[in-house]
């Protein structure tokens, strides 16, 4: 008779750290890489000269901490590209600009199906100008804007969940500058700011 309880306590002790551990298996991970890459387009705005418009090429890694249910604190790095043509009292030119971008976002995580989910971030990014150049007619002009200025932005991405841990879908991007970036260039002399800058890419999720 002890045995036969020995045993069935034995078992029960087992089931018992079985059921744990398929559980701990297939519990949601609260720490997330999301990568993603994507084109669009924005507008220039200076203060004094007229606005143009700039084609832009962002890739970006987040890392994102899921804190409570379906919300996240997120962060990462970003190299973003911009181009386009404009004109100016000094003329047509051509100007080509860097960035590395570090943004701080909250993050919404929404289930829309047993496969699909939607990720809504939305937050505020510091960006720093690692390479500017306006092409003119004749001349060639460097590094013309420098430093940091702040913005703000939003994104949402559709998600498809491959496995329990990847899933890729298409992402949505819209940011706007907050802050002016200065410069003393006497050829291009004003403050200026990028505004209604919208992307559109692809997004892969990596669970960790």
């Amino acid at each position: 008779m002890k045995k036969s309880s020995l045993l069935v306590l034995l078992c029960l002790v087992f089931t018992t750290n079985f059921l744990n551990a398929q559980e701990e298996e297939t519990k949601e991970s609260k720490l997330e890489i999301f990568v993603h890459a994507d084109i669009g387009n924005g507008i220039i705005e200076n203060d004094l000269e007229p606005n143009y418009n700039v084609n832009a090429e962002n890739g970006e890694i987040l890392l994102n901490y899921k804190f409570w249910k379906t919300l996240g604190l997120a962060t990462g790095i970003a190299y973003s590209e911009i181009n386009g043509n404009g004109f100016s009292s000094r003329g047509d030119f051509y100007h080509k600009r860097a960035m590395l971008k570090i943004p701080l976002l909250l993050s919404f995580d929404t289930k829309l199906g047993e496969k699909f989910r939607m990720i809504s971030t939305f937050g505020v990014y510091s960006q720093y100008v690692v390479k500017d150049e306006y092409s003119f007619l004749l001349r060639k002009i460097d590094n013309v804007y420098e430093g940091w200025n702040f913005g703000s932005r939003l994104g949402i991405s559709l998600i498809y969940q491959v496995y329990d841990n990847l899933g890729i879908g298409v992402h949505f991007n819209y940011q706007s500058d907050f802050s002016e970036l200065e410069n003393n260039n006497q050829i291009v002399n004003d403050k200026q700011k990028i505004n209604n800058l919208n992307t559109f890419g692809l997004i892969a999720t990596f669970g960790l």
